[in-house]
């Protein structure tokens, strides 16, 4: 009760000094009609586009930038920073009727002019009083924001409902809680962490901040700065550093067979590709959307930061939603493309690996792998060193470091600022519904893939495969292994089939890597 009493007595304290002010919140008096406001005392400009847009900001309301054109842009000249701020020093804004419309507003830049009718900006005059300074705060905090956003309202809703899905479901919360905040905080209006706009002009040819990470660093908020991390690829390569420093392949080498295995659960990212563009994505937009179907966060967040960084947002959450709910999408398919005798097969236990195994596999595997797609590089070589720290004996303290450490800040990073993403402008498409449903096809495909391949094998070996440790080459590590033992134990509770599912598991991990590299390499 002590704090709560200080904490309310340093609120009022505050309110009441920010009253006394006699500067606060201070706008520049209108007389009427046809007032002039200079620049510098009442308004700002600011470039939005490449070509012909500008923001005009008097006493914090905004008119839309459609409504401006300076003729030095229309001659095709791109206006600069620098320009800008010459520009400022000659610019007066005439707010009230001018003839055309009860609400025009007019900009003169030295002798160019452009007008704009029904603006929506009225002048008003300036209320010095207590009550007049409560009023502005009021209509400048972010619930005021709310109100006139609905999408707004319904994003912070959605994140809402994902970190309660996160804490109580416990659905991927390593990363589901960072990304639902991350778009909790990039949708409260007047937070200003995260500005879409800025990436999309980082993305536009025919923008000056075109590839300018200069511009985001002095323009961006604190999720902007995160969010480069995305783009450069640093934070998937760092994770896939952690998840070979956390795997086993001792279970691959003892079985090379379940190699294949891995490779078939891939199918589903390239069927997914294929719906994809049939029913209207351009052909980047399917390869990132087929990626769900590796069921690797990591790697879907790496190839769409590449491909198509606007669907990050809506990608990212349908990938980790969807491995979140793998012990309830595979095992219908399971038990749908097998047998009941397919799932009591007993197999026999691997046989023992050698260290000097584990410590040639991840160098082998990364110099085939990357002279046969080396666009994979990036993905595939983080991962092999960190199982090479884990199985060296010789690096404890790095190999606990990624595990831990590492792990936990970039994870951190990644899901705050890929969340970020997901404002309501982007998010709140026909786009993102088709994502989600297209997400199910993309891990059904996958799932069904590996168990066939799985009974197709079956046909010419002398010792059986059970069909469902396929259903693990989707690389969920070790979720999807775990739901392979849970659905054979029911079948058969004498049967084990962890060690055995493990194999093909992590060769998903691999192979999902692989199949981002040739995304990548045709359609980047």
């Amino acid at each position: 009760m002590d704090i709560l009493k200080k904490s309310l007595l340093v609120g009022f304290v505050f309110l009441i000094s920010m009253l006394a002010s006699p500067n606060i919140f201070a706008q520049d008096k209108t007389d009427g009609e046809n007032q002039k406001v200079e620049a510098t005392t009442g308004a700002t400009v600011s470039k939005t586009d490449g070509q012909a847009g500008v923001t005009v900001m008097i006493g914090g309301d905004t008119v839309k930038s459609n409504c401006y054109t300076y003729t030095k842009v229309i001659e095709g000249n791109d206006m600069s920073e620098e320009e800008i701020a010459e520009l400022l020093n000659g610019i007066t804004i005439q707010i009230g009727n001018l003839g055309d419309g009860e609400n025009a507003v007019k900009v003169n830049v030295d002798s160019n002019t452009a007008e704009c009718n029904n603006a929506n900006v009225e002048p008003q005059e300036t209320d010095d009083s207590a009550w007049g300074k409560i009023v502005k705060f009021c209509k400048t905090s972010g619930i005021a924001g709310l109100g006139e956003n609905w999408k707004a309202i319904i994003m912070l809703l959605i994140s809402c409902l994902l970190i309660y899905l996160a804490i109580a479901k416990q659905y991927e919360p390593l990363l589901l809680l960072p990304i639902a905040f991350g778009m909790l905080l990039s949708n409260l209006p007047g937070a200003e962490m995260y500005h879409s706009e800025l990436w999309s002009n980082f993305l536009d040819e025919n923008s000056p901040a075109y590839h300018s990470y200069g511009t985001i660093l002095k323009e961006g908020g604190m999720l902007d700065i995160i969010y480069m991390g995305v783009k450069l690829g640093l934070y998937p390569c760092l994770i896939f550093i952690g998840i070979g420093a956390m795997t086993d392949f001792g279970p691959l080498i003892a079985n090379p067979k379940s190699l294949l295995l891995g490779a078939a659960a891939q199918f589903g990212i390239f069927i997914t590709f294929l719906c994809a563009v049939a029913i209207g994505f351009a052909p980047n937009e399917a390869g990132s959307i087929g990626i769900i179907g590796g069921a690797d966060g990591p790697t879907a967040i790496f190839l769409t930061s590449k491909l198509a960084p606007d669907l990050l947002g809506p990608i990212a959450i349908a990938a980790y939603s969807y491995m979140a709910l793998i012990p309830v999408i595979q095992p219908p398919i399971m038990k749908a493309l097998t047998t009941k005798k397919e799932r009591q097969i007993t197999m026999k236990q691997l046989r023992d690996v050698s260290k000097k195994e584990k410590i040639v596999f991840p160098i082998v595997i990364t110099m085939i792998a990357v002279l046969i797609v080396p666009s994979a590089a990036s993905l595939i070589g983080c991962l092999m060193f960190g199982n090479l720290l884990k199985e060296c004996g010789v690096t404890e303290r790095l190999s606990k470091t990624v595990q831990n450490e590492l792990m936990n800040i970039v994870t951190v990073f990644l899901g705050i600022s890929v969340g970020a993403t997901a404002v309501a402008g982007s998010f709140l498409t026909l786009k993102t519904i088709e994502i989600v449903i297209i997400g199910v096809v993309a891990f059904s495909f996958s799932t069904a893939g590996g168990v066939l391949m799985a009974k197709f094998m079956n046909l010419f070996l002398k010792e059986k495969i059970n069909p469902l440790i396929g259903s693990a080459g989707v690389s969920a590590v070790p979720m999807a292994a775990r739901v392979s033992q849970t659905v054979g134990q029911k079948e058969n509770p004498s049967n084990f089939l962890l060690m055995h599912a493990m194999g093909p598991n992590v060769a998903g991990v691999l192979g999902s890597a692989i199949a981002a590299g040739l995304l990548l390499s045709f359609l980047g």
